[in-house]
């Protein structure tokens, strides 16, 4: 008999569960579109501001400093203050920076916008997490985070086409209005569906344990690796290939279809068998797809570029709820915030390492040899650092309605 066969059936989760999902998921993907709409303008917008095209890795790099610089402060005032009102104070600048962004008549002006947008984003992320998944059990969250990274890949999917059309259509300004409805929407989401919810406990928790860190480095590694080889592949597809805005950001389309299939897949896995195993799987299939892109000689802008692509893009997809659900799970619900955040801040610090080095790959001569280099020490990162911190994730799920276990 299956050993599973004698436990009863999980009850259906309330509607409002799903609703504090749907309006975190929202706002946490209006932050996810931000980075690869913006991504695919950045050609354009060195044209228009007259400045080299390098220089506009920086415009990344400072949204993503400020991002991180605001996240710690914020976890803490989301378990004091509840992720709605954190949610909504976080909105309010971000939209109004990228409206200025949008009128910005220098690239000065254009940095101080990206600053505070990154200021607000910093005050949404750790409340639409913690507010997203606080209608879950630990044992279901999985699930919910699922759909959470599916969002993500359905943002970096939406982002470059948008981005690509607006560009193309309307010149770079058009990609930072489009942002102020979509945050408008956002906030309408959170102020109708998420709870004021502030947990009584209020007493000073530990610092963050094994498993937190641990994932903590691996969201780090994965927004470092995804975040850099999208901005690499978008300067060389239109300034090496001659790729169009719309045709650059089109041909990264497939990627961002796998993150978004994988992620649910993750969510069941982790619920099944544990973090562990689909993080190992997640930084094995996309160290395998950067290395094979890596290969000397090997087409950036062909046909056959399609297939390591696959892996890199089921590969990223994975690793976006091992390391939520472990982190989350390692912690009390009143420091859910602060646990939010931390993630945050390692996925900021990933992208702004990862902006940079790319930044700093393109300083030179751009050319198929650099990309290669470039895609192989994403490769390495994957291997030597993704691997090992993977394998500190728990190998067992919690109990119902209890605390994880840890391997």
């Amino acid at each position: 008999m299956r050993a599973d066969a004698q436990l009863p059936s999980k009850p259906p989760l309330p509607r409002a569960a799903w609703s504090r999902l749907a309006a975190g998921t929202a706002a946490a993907a209006l932050l996810q579109l931000d980075g690869t709409l913006i991504t695919v303008a950045l050609p354009s917008v060195a044209h228009g501001l007259h400045i080299r095209a390098s220089s506009t890795s920086v415009l990344l790099s400072v949204y993503f400093a400020a991002y991180a610089v605001l996240l710690i402060p914020a976890g803490e005032l989301v378990d004091r203050l509840g992720s709605r009102r954190v949610a909504l104070v976080g909105l309010a600048p971000f939209a109004v920076a990228a409206a200025a962004a949008a009128l910005a008549g220098s690239f000065v002006e254009l940095l101080v916008a990206r600053v505070v947008q990154g200021a607000g984003a910093g005050l949404v992320s750790p409340a639409a997490l913690a507010g997203a998944v606080s209608g879950f059990p630990p044992e279901r969250r999985g699930r919910a985070l699922g759909i959470w990274g599916a969002s993500a890949g359905m943002s970096n999917l939406l982002g470059p086409l948008l981005g690509g059309v607006l560009t193309a259509a309307l010149g770079w300004r058009a990609d930072w209005w489009a942002l102020v409805p979509l945050t408008i929407a956002a906030a309408l989401a959170i102020a109708r569906h998420m709870p004021v919810i502030v947990y009584a406990d209020k007493r000073d928790h530990p610092a963050p344990g094994r498993i937190v860190l641990a994932a903590t480095l691996v969201a780090g590694l994965t927004f470092a690796v995804m975040i850099g080889a999208f901005y690499i592949a978008e300067q060389y597809l239109q300034q090496v290939a001659g790729f169009s805005a719309l045709r650059a950001s089109g041909a990264l389309v497939l990627v961002a279809l796998l993150v978004g299939a994988a992620a649910p897949m993750s969510g069941r896995l982790v619920d099944r068998h544990g973090e562990r195993l689909p993080a190992l799987l997640g930084f094995g299939a996309s160290a395998l797809g950067l290395t094979v892109l890596g290969i000397s000689g090997m087409t950036l802008d062909g046909v056959v570029t399609i297939l390591p692509l696959i892996p890199i893009g089921l590969g990223l997809g994975m690793l976006f709820v091992p390391a939520s659900r472990a982190a989350l799970n390692a912690s009390p619900l009143a420091s859910h915030g602060r646990t939010s955040a931390l993630l945050s801040v390692g996925r900021l610090l990933g992208a702004t390492v990862g902006a940079g080095l790319a930044g700093i790959a393109l300083s030179g001569t751009l050319t198929a040899s650099t990309v290669h280099r470039a895609l192989l020490l994403g490769a390495m990162l994957c291997v030597f650092v993704g691997l090992p911190a993977a394998s500190r994730l728990t190998a067992r799920v919690p109990r119902r309605g209890g605390q994880p276990t840890s391997a």
